[in-house]
């Protein structure tokens, strides 16, 4: 039964219809409160106890929950009663929550959500294994997850999420340093075949032989970012230009080892490489420096 509205204070005008008075399931959750953003859905709760019920109802209801709508910071308080009753979610983002989003916090929500296919974490890092295993235990079905700037994310702690989530297409490692190339090979091997996108940029730990390993096993592989891996060379690339036709964009800046000639058959196929050719790096500096472009051939 849907709570009444509190009295407001005046009188109501015959035939007059309040947002309450219509249907709660049929009107004002579908088509109401999913148009309103949640950061405006919380001050609307504050208006009556029938308003709160509203509200508390649609959270149950969320498929989606971004923190960063609700604000640039989020207190543990606030993010408790916002997921005390979701049991539905299927993407979470929780970034705005990396100062103080402990195990605690996080592993009621994910019981609770077995259905997550896509989960945001960057910077989360009070978090432990413990809740990455609650995670890979109990979201069979997670395809998309970013633990970036997660320090505390070692090679056991990937070996238990790739161990069961058979599903998982897009995995964002940046700057989990602890992770070194046998963690990367083993991810390659047991979920290379679905893997689309993976990021292990500014981790000076992964060299040649996890980028060869990524090649072998994932045929699929659309973007890769290898941005700041000091140990990865030519060797890695050409085996990706060999392995990898699905390859759509790679990102090897700051990838010092990494010579233009094994770059250029992933160029000549299309794939987008933030990594200038040497002949155009060499006519901006002389642009640059002589304050005009001088016209080459560049079909030579």
């Amino acid at each position: 039964m849907e709570p009444q509205m509190e009295p407001s204070g005046g009188e109501q005008e015959p035939g007059a219809v309040r947002l309450l008075d219509l249907p709660w399931e049929d009107v004002l959750l579908p088509h109401v409160l999913n148009r309103v953003p949640l950061r405006q859905l919380l001050r609307l709760q504050r208006v009556s106890r029938a308003f709160r019920a509203l509200v508390q109802l649609h959270l149950a209801g969320l498929r989606r929950f971004d923190a960063a709508q609700v604000g640039p910071q989020i207190p543990p308080a606030a993010f408790s009663r916002l997921l005390r009753d979701a049991e539905g979610l299927q993407e979470l983002a929780l970034a705005p929550c990396h100062e103080w989003l402990s195990d605690e916090d996080l592993v009621p929500v994910l019981a609770r959500n077995p259905q997550l296919r896509s989960v945001a974490l960057a910077g989360c890092g009070q978090l432990s294994r413990r809740a990455l295993g609650a995670l890979a235990e109990g979201c069979p079905r997670l395809q998309r997850l970013s633990l970036a700037h997660c320090d505390w994310v070692d090679g056991l702690a990937l070996r238990g999420l790739v161990d069961r989530c058979p599903a998982l297409e897009e995995l964002d490692l940046t700057a989990c340093r602890q992770l070194k190339d046998e963690a990367i090979m083993y991810l390659a091997q047991k979920r290379g075949a679905g893997l689309r996108s993976l990021s292990l940029a500014v981790n000076a730990n992964v060299g040649d032989a996890a980028v060869q390993e990524l090649a072998r096993n994932c045929p699929e592989l659309e973007h890769l970012d290898l941005t700041g891996c000091l140990r990865v060379g030519s060797d890695g690339v050409r085996t990706l230009a060999e392995y990898c036709p699905a390859l759509r964009s790679l990102r090897v800046r700051h990838c010092h080892h990494v010579a233009e000639p094994s770059l250029s058959r992933l160029r000549k196929r299309g794939v987008d490489i933030d990594v200038e050719p040497p002949l155009h790096q060499a006519l901006v500096l002389l642009q640059d420096m002589a304050g005009f472009a001088p016209f080459v051939n560049l079909q030579v």
